[in-house]
């Protein structure tokens, strides 16, 4: 704000030799200005202590610099005010700075707010009737935005948004634009790195002001660790820009910054780290690899869905079964549809997140906020939350913090008819929240259903599903729209085990669904019938039935039978038919069947495991009818059936790992019999 003095002079002696003509006009304003400057600045003012007193706010980041309400003492009259601010003018120009008084106040104060440089503070205070100056600053709307609300599970009475950490032992690599990172939300908060690999933008018009090319990534930096709009803000972002001033990056540039941070953490490892992908593109069988690694190197890749109203599995990252994959919902928990745009869905969707007005950080301005929609928010979201479990439970691996990520979110609040016909099935009902607490509580057996795409229609399809690093095949079932399905086996291949579901005669497809679960360092195993028509059993009494398979080499309809639980632990076969046994292990770890049978025919049927069971496996016993097959939705087994009969019956496999009090009341029990 600073002029020098000569300018300052120069204008006002030709305001002044303008007055000499209008005479009536000559301010007593003027006179006052034009004697201060005249004045011999070879005679210094003495300086004495300020009269008034210097207030600011108690937050730096809400400060507004260079804005400061100057407050007169009570009893100021209204002259005396007009005569302060032309005083200050009149000071402020002898010393070569300009002042610009935007608003004067007569009702509970008395004073003014003036535009100036704070280098004429020590001058304002000493002013006569001054009694203070408070630089001026940032008030905010106290309403908690709906989507920090609604990933809060226990609410605090306050109203405030209180997460159980604030992520602070995280690290998080953000792939996006560039970053602004002078706004309040993220100042310190955000250190952008030497890597930068994005295209030239698209036409010839196009504008790089900072605001515009920041745009993207300061409002996703906020939406993860902003002081106020933020998930967890404790969590420390690096930038690193993949995405032109228009969005747009390449996958041969997000290879790039893949490579850049894996060759960051060789030399600086951080731990844990996630790594925030919220941008979408056609699939791509490189970018997908290349995200595999990363996660086998330890970290935590969370991916955008995509806002095509698709199915993610035609996009990457978001199709890597390995990547934490978030679709978007809206403040209805329904999933984000604007137009012809809204949020990708599907088998690859592992979650979703609030993603529909997200109030935060703005790059047109240091203190601007502004929302955005999509499910670069949603991920995010998700990206703030996983770094609270972290926080908590640094040695998670990707696929547990997964678990973690479903297990607490909130379950079956979206339609289901909000979502297309052929993807009701395989979209998660799930929405992202905040756990209630960290503080850990045993370790709980987590289990999600993992979906191939739908097989072809010929006799000899099949199709696999299969569990991510980390996780435990603990079943694999089938399901078919019309019934028509020869079973499923597990296999082994390349070692990893395989949910491979067969296509049946006349059938119209198979979907292939695996029960993948992970804690306690379980081992499970898959046992066949030694041949066809006979059971399939667990090789010892150690091992627990988790679930059942079974199929038909000829394309016959599967018709599974009841598991044996007890003593024998078995997995019947029918006639020409094939079973197969999952068979885990693990500390503590039990199981027992729920079984549900209608008294009548019903289209479905569906039987829950209780609170602190877990649903490991799924099966249907026919009572005469057709079963499309089995599977899990939540925690709950249900079967589909059609046609003549009785309907059909369903049984869960429910799991848990025994409560630390009996697990030692059975450790001593069985030493007693020793």
């Amino acid at each position: 704000m600073r002029r020098p003095l000569a300018l300052a002079l120069l204008l006002l002696l030709m305001h002044a030799a303008a007055m000499e003509v209008h005479e009536e006009d000559y301010t007593e304003e003027d006179e006052m200005i034009l004697s201060l400057i005249r004045k011999d600045d070879s005679q210094p003012e003495l300086e004495s202590a300020p009269s008034g007193q210097f207030l600011r706010c108690t937050k730096a980041a809400w400060r507004v610099p260079g804005h400061y309400i100057v407050v007169l003492r009570r009893g100021t009259h209204e002259n005396q005010v007009a005569r302060t601010m032309r005083a200050l003018r009149a000071k402020a120009a002898r010393r070569g700075y300009l002042t610009e008084i935007t608003r004067t106040y007569s009702g509970a104060v008395r004073g003014f707010l003036v535009k100036m440089s704070s280098d004429v503070l020590h001058m304002a205070l000493k002013l006569p009737h001054v009694d203070y100056i408070e630089e001026d600053s940032t008030v905010f709307a106290q309403d908690l935005p709906w989507n920090l609300e609604r990933i809060i599970q226990t609410k605090n009475m306050s109203g405030k948004y209180t997460p159980p950490n604030d992520g602070a032992q995280v690290g998080l690599y953000l792939m996006d634009t560039s970053v602004q990172t002078s706004h309040r939300e993220i100042e310190g908060r955000v250190m952008v790195t030497d890597f930068n690999s994005v295209p030239e933008e698209d036409g010839v018009r196009v504008h790089r002001q900072a605001n515009q090319c920041d745009s993207h990534g300061t409002h996703t930096a906020g939406v993860v660790s902003g002081r106020d709009s933020g998930v967890a803000r404790g969590v420390s972002v690096n930038s690193v820009r993949v995405l032109n001033c228009q969005g747009k990056g390449t996958v041969s540039g997000v290879l790039a910054g893949l490579e850049y941070i894996h060759a960051s953490l060789q030399v600086q490892p951080i731990s844990p780290v996630i790594i925030l992908l919220p941008f979408a593109g056609g699939f791509s069988r490189t970018l997908n690899t290349a995200c595999r690694e990363m996660v086998r190197s330890g970290a935590v890749l969370i991916a955008a869905a995509g806002n095509y109203q698709d199915d993610a599995c035609l996009y990457s990252p978001a199709s890597e079964p390995e990547v934490i994959t978030v679709g978007a919902t809206n403040a209805a928990d329904q999933p984000l549809s604007a137009g012809t745009t809204g949020t990708n869905v599907g088998r690859c969707v592992d979650l979703f997140a609030p993603g529909d007005d997200i109030i935060s950080a703005s790059s047109d301005c240091a203190t601007c906020f502004t929302t955005k929609s999509g499910t670069s928010q949603a991920a995010a979201h998700v990206a703030g939350i996983a770094a609270v479990l972290l926080n908590a439970n640094p040695k998670a691996s990707p696929a547990e913090v997964l678990q973690l990520l479903r297990h607490h979110s909130v379950q079956q609040v979206m339609n289901p008819d909000s979502l297309p016909a052929e993807h009701r099935l395989t979209t998660p009902n799930m929405v992202a929240a905040l756990p209630k607490t960290t503080t850990p509580s045993g370790n709980p057996l987590l289990c999600r259903s993992v979906w191939s795409e739908k097989s072809g229609v010929a006799i000899s399809d099949t199709v696999v599903a299969h569990c991510r690093q980390g996780e435990e095949m603990f079943s694999c079932s089938s399901y078919s729209p019309n019934g028509a399905r020869a079973g499923e086996r597990i296999e082994v291949r390349d070692g990893q085990k395989q949910c491979v579901a067969h296509n049946g005669i006349g059938g119209e497809g198979v979907y292939a669904i695996a029960r993948c679960c992970t804690g306690n360092n379980v081992q499970c195993q898959a046992h066949a019938s030694p041949q066809t028509g006979m059971d399939a059993e667990c090789p010892s009494p150690e091992h627990q039935l988790t679930g059942c398979s079974s199929h038909f080499e000829s394309g016959g309809v599967a018709d599974p039978m009841r598991p044996l639980h007890g003593n024998h632990k078995a997995c019947p076969a029918r006639t020409g038919m094939t079973s197969h046994a999952s068979c885990c292990h693990a500390p503590s770890l039990e199981c027992r069947l729920n079984e549900h049978y209608p008294s009548g025919f019903t289209e479905q049927a569906a039987v829950s495991c209780e609170d602190s069971w877990t649903l490991t496996g799924c099966n249907s016993v026919s009572q005469g009818s057709i079963t499309h097959g089995a599977y899990a939705w939540g925690n709950t087994c249900v079967v589909r059936v059609s046609g003549e009969g009785r309907g059909a019956a369903a049984i869960a496999i429910c799991c848990r790992y025994r409560p630390l009090e009996q697990a030692s009341s059975k450790h001593s029990h069985d030493q007693g019999n020793q």
